[in-house]
Formats: structure tokens, C-alpha cells, sequence
């Protein structure tokens, strides 16, 4: 008969099993269904006969979604350098494209918040940057503590 400590070692076995293929589900969902919007929006690129400012930066942030996935399918790290350039793009896109059409007086408080939404956004990538060539990242830690656990 099993102990109390060989039990939960098994059930704990099979949880983390069980949240590794969650996970490998909800990627292979998430990025089917990137690539599936990804190539709608193409064929519908296609059918006009030309491509416009806004589908190619909805293309670019299509792109930017599939590396994020990507990269957390390969490491199970969340890149958060990813999500600011989506946020950026859809910003910019928003700027270039979605701003033509407002005509009411709060119009440069929108541009003004916009461009001031894009400059932090883009300092906060400047700082990951610095940060990261001079103290290191957290996974780089982990990483190294994981293989040195490997060794042992």
C-alpha cells in the first residue's frame, strides 16, 4: 500500500500534467485562431486589390500575436515586451486610421492622450531594455537555478 506522501506525489504528477496539456490546448486554440483571423483579413486584403495603413498594421499586430504565442509555447514565459508592442501598433493604428473620423472638439485631448499612451508605452519598453542588459532578467535566475537542479 502506497504512503500518504507517495499519493500526493502521484496526484501531484497528475495535475501538473493535466496543466501542461491545458496549456498546450488553449496555445494551439489561440494560435489556430490567429492564424485563421491572419489569413481571413489577407483574403480579404486580396479582394479589395489593395492594401491599406490600417490592414497592414492589423497584419503586423496578426504578427506580433503569433510571436507572443509563440514564445510562451516554447519557454511558458509570457514576453510582456510583446504586449507593449501590440498595444503600440493598435494604438498607432488607432491614431492613423480611427482618428480621421472624429470631428467633435475633444479631438486633439484624444490625439494628445494617444501619442502621450504611445510614449510611455514605448519609455516602458526602453526601461525593460535597460533593465534587462544591467540587472538581468527574473527568468534568467530561474533558469539557471533549473539547470544546476538538473545537474545535482
Amino acid at each position: 500500500m502506497k504512503s500518504f506522501k507517495e499519493t500526493m506525489a502521484v496526484l501531484q504528477t497528475i495535475g501538473d500534467n493535466m496543466v501542461d496539456l491545458f496549456h498546450y490546448l488553449s496555445l494551439f486554440v489561440i494560435g489556430g485562431t490567429i492564424v485563421w483571423s491572419a489569413v481571413y483579413e489577407y483574403i480579404y486584403i486580396m479582394s479589395q486589390g489593395h492594401a491599406g495603413l490600417k490592414d497592414i498594421l492589423l497584419l503586423f499586430i496578426y504578427l506580433e500575436l503569433g510571436a507572443m504565442v509563440g514564445i510562451y509555447f516554447k519557454t511558458h514565459r509570457l514576453p510582456v515586451q510583446y504586449l507593449i508592442y501590440i498595444a503600440i501598433t493598435a494604438l498607432a493604428r488607432h491614431l492613423v486610421i480611427d482618428m480621421q473620423k472624429v470631428t467633435d472638439e475633444f479631438h486633439i485631448y484624444l490625439i494628445v492622450a494617444i501619442v502621450t499612451a504611445i510614449l510611455i508605452l514605448s519609455l516602458s519598453v526602453l526601461v525593460f531594455a535597460f533593465t534587462a542588459t544591467r540587472y538581468g532578467r527574473p527568468e534568467d535566475a530561474f533558469d539557471d537555478h533549473s539547470d544546476a537542479k538538473k545537474e545535482s
